[in-house]
């Protein structure tokens, strides 16, 4: 076993497709969840679903529940977790060959990382808002290694 290795930091493209695996992972949960949060125990819980999902209301020219509503949001999150992995895994190909570029759509990425881990922190659950700052800090260290290849 060559032990010189093990004090080299990873390549960005490595980062890359493990930010962009965790991505998938989180929206493996996240699909999960979503499909069965209509599913509760608790009888409070399961009357304030009755509630969301019981009245429609006009709004903007649909007529929709809360639950609807609720449901597309959820939904538009899956494609936002699949835009990131996908987008993640691209760039993770193209470092060699457009680092400038590369380097413009990781800062961006990242800051939008952070943010939705802050936004997972505050509305939802710790282990996602984990999941997601792994996600940024993975694409923060591969922007570290572009700068530091350039």
């Amino acid at each position: 076993m060559d032990f010189t290795q093990i004090n080299k930091p990873m390549k960005p493209k490595l980062l890359l497709r493990i930010a962009s695996g965790v991505m998938i992972f989180h929206l493996l949960g996240h699909t999960i969840g979503q499909s069965i949060w209509k599913q509760a125990t608790d009888p409070v819980e399961q009357e304030v679903i009755s509630q969301m999902t019981g009245h429609k209301f006009p709004f903007m020219g649909s007529i929709r529940s809360l639950a609807d509503y609720y449901d597309g949001f959820s939904w538009a999150t899956s494609i936002g977790l699949i835009f990131f992995a996908v987008i993640l895994w691209l760039v993770s190909g193209a470092v060699k060959e457009n680092a400038g570029l590369v380097l413009k759509i990781l800062i961006a990425t990242t800051i939008c990382l952070f943010a939705w881990s802050i936004d997972e922190f505050i509305f939802f659950f710790l282990f996602a808002g984990c999941i997601t700052l792994l996600a940024a800090i993975l694409t923060l260290g591969a922007i570290t290694q572009i700068r530091n290849q350039n």
